[in-house]
């Protein structure tokens, strides 16, 4: 593994393997015991995207790793004022140890990498959040001890999040549905992807379905940044979609739900149901740290 750009570039045994790692620097971060493998190293954080879990957990990571974290606003950066992505890159990769970057396009992770000659992590784009399902699933065998036989349900957007949960929970062994409204579905790359697991995966615009029979159950935001514009039709678009204790009668027992934050109580979650899972969406959040710092470990070691 060279770099983490998206979901679909790991195979089982690297996601596992990373999982692996992270439940052990968690650990060895709870009982004070130092992992400075990274001591020396210089590692850019570039943001064109806000962030709170992401700049700090990073952040955080990158100084428990015994590196030097740079925190990059685009709008500090020459990118902010024209100058090509290619020639940043060229610069920073003669800096720098490695990057991590927040951003809209994949397409800047992806040519980042490429012309930097650094490995780099992407911490957010339109089309991935790999660094959030590696924490979902590192906190999901936590509660669950093992993914067989599980059975994963995301309702909302099939946005960033949607793409990689989905990517994420097929590739190790478990069963996935979604509910999403018509013209909000999961991009064409992932749901070809998901055909291949046959019946494992299944999508639906209804949210009952989807729920039924759930251990997991996941959602998000119905806007995410740069979509503002379109927070009254997302409105209208996502009614019924909400997580309420009703909806979730149908799941099993000993469902557990998350959210990768910020919440919209009211919206994509009642209080209610957000106020009864927060052992494991904090816990969730958490984990981003843990999972995360496996990664580096991984790509900058």
């Amino acid at each position: 593994m060279k770099n983490l750009f998206k979901m679909l570039d790991l195979s089982k045994e690297e996601i596992i393997d990373i999982l692996d790692l992270a439940d052990q620097l968690k650990y060895e971060k709870k009982n004070g015991i130092s992992h400075e493998v990274l001591k020396g190293q210089k590692i850019g954080m570039i943001f064109e995207k806000a962030s709170t879990r992401t700049r700090i957990s990073f952040e955080v990571g990158i100084t428990d790793l015994g590196a030097t974290p740079l925190f990059l606003s685009s709008s500090d950066l020459q990118i902010g004022r024209g100058e090509p992505l290619i020639d940043t890159a060229r610069v920073l990769g003669r800096y720098l140890d490695g990057i991590m970057i927040r951003t809209f396009k994949q397409s800047t992770v992806e040519d980042l990498a490429k012309y930097s000659g650094l490995s780099v992590i992407n911490g957010l784009t339109d089309f991935s959040h790999p660094c959030q399902v590696l924490a979902d699933l590192m906190t999901i065998r936590e509660f669950k001890i093992n993914f067989d036989g599980l059975k994963l349900c995301y309702v909302g957007d099939g946005n960033n999040m949607c793409n990689s949960l989905v990517v994420g929970a097929l590739k190790v062994g478990m069963n996935v549905a979604i509910a999403v409204p018509n013209g909000y579905e999961p991009d064409e790359s992932i749901l070809a992807f998901a055909k291949e697991y046959g019946d494992k995966f299944y999508m639906t615009t209804n949210p009952e379905e989807a729920v039924k029979d759930a251990d997991v159950i996941v959602t998000d935001v119905w806007t995410s940044m740069g979509q503002e514009s379109e927070t009254k039709q997302r409105e209208q678009a996502f009614k019924g979609y909400c997580l309420t204790t009703e909806l979730l009668n149908s799941a099993h027992q000993d469902y557990i739900v998350l959210h990768c934050l910020p919440a919209h109580r009211e919206e994509e979650i009642t209080a209610e149901v957000f106020e009864n899972n927060a052992k494991y969406i904090f816990e969730e959040a958490e984990n981003r740290l843990h999972a995360q710092k496996a990664v580096m470990v991984k790509l900058f070691n």
